[in-house]
Order: structure tokens, then C-alpha cells, then sequence
């Protein structure tokens, strides 16, 4: 995986635990979701790669 793949990836985390944490404060459901949501596209990204490495070697 290449760098700049792991930043992008954490950078999703990152900003989906904001986001849900922000729309958990302020009582916003849509917004805590849209952070989920985020989360989980991270760790998706992330598990693919995790896989096109196991490939590689």
C-alpha cells in the first residue's frame, strides 16, 4: 500500500469520527450517520488494500 493510500484512508476515518462526534453533540442524527458512514468507507478502503498486499507477496 502506498502511502499516500494509508493517509487517505485514515483522512476518512479521521473526518468520519468528527463528523459523528460533532452531530452526536450538537443532537444531529443525519450528520452522526454521514460520520459512520465515513468510518466505514475508510476501513473498507483500508481492508482492500490490506488484501491487494496479502496478494502481492
Amino acid at each position: 500500500m502506498s502511502m499516500g493510500d494509508k493517509v487517505e484512508n485514515t483522512g476518512d476515518k479521521l473526518k468520519g469520527a468528527v463528523k459523528k462526534n460533532v452531530g452526536k453533540a450538537v443532537g444531529n442524527e443525519r450528520l452522526e450517520a454521514e460520520g459512520r458512514a465515513d468510518q466505514a468507507k475508510g476501513d473498507l478502503k483500508q481492508a482492500k488494500e490490506n488484501v491487494k498486499d496479502a496478494f502481492r507477496n
